[in-house]
């Protein structure tokens, strides 16, 4: 069971899925740093120096921090949108990447040219059979 996990745990598919994890969290701490600390000052000025996060209805003890909701959203549509723009120039990548011309393929061996050679030289004498 042990050599099971073994083989489990570092076939490439699950290193390459960790790694992406990894690169998910740093570049969940990225949008959000930058939807708190520019886009959404920039919004609180647009709107009068509203703090979204502040927003709220108290009942009593229980507070409904609808403010909380909204800046979610922001965070949720900042996120999605800079995602795109990162699938969108991946793909342009990958894209770029298929329309480079192949390599040409290595000429034959020297024999190999030298047969080709003569059987198109005797397909062009045109020798038929007796």
């Amino acid at each position: 069971m042990l050599k099971e996990f073994k083989e489990f745990a570092l076939r490439g598919n699950v290193i390459d899925l960790a790694i992406g994890v990894v690169i998910g969290a740093a570049f969940n701490a990225i949008v959000s740093s930058l939807v708190a600390d520019v886009f959404m000052p920039i919004i609180g000025i647009l709107t009068g120096g509203l703090d979204f996060s502040k927003l709220g209805y108290k009942f009593g003890e229980a507070v409904i921090a609808y403010g909380k909701f909204i800046q979610a959203i922001f965070i949720f549509i900042i996120t999605a949108f800079a995602l795109f723009l990162f699938v969108k120039g991946i793909n342009a990548l990958r894209r770029k990447e298929e329309k480079k011309p192949a390599d040409a393929p290595a000429p034959p061996p020297a024999d190999i040219q030298l047969l080709t050679e003569i059987r198109d030289l005797l397909k062009s004498q045109n020798i038929t059979k007796p």
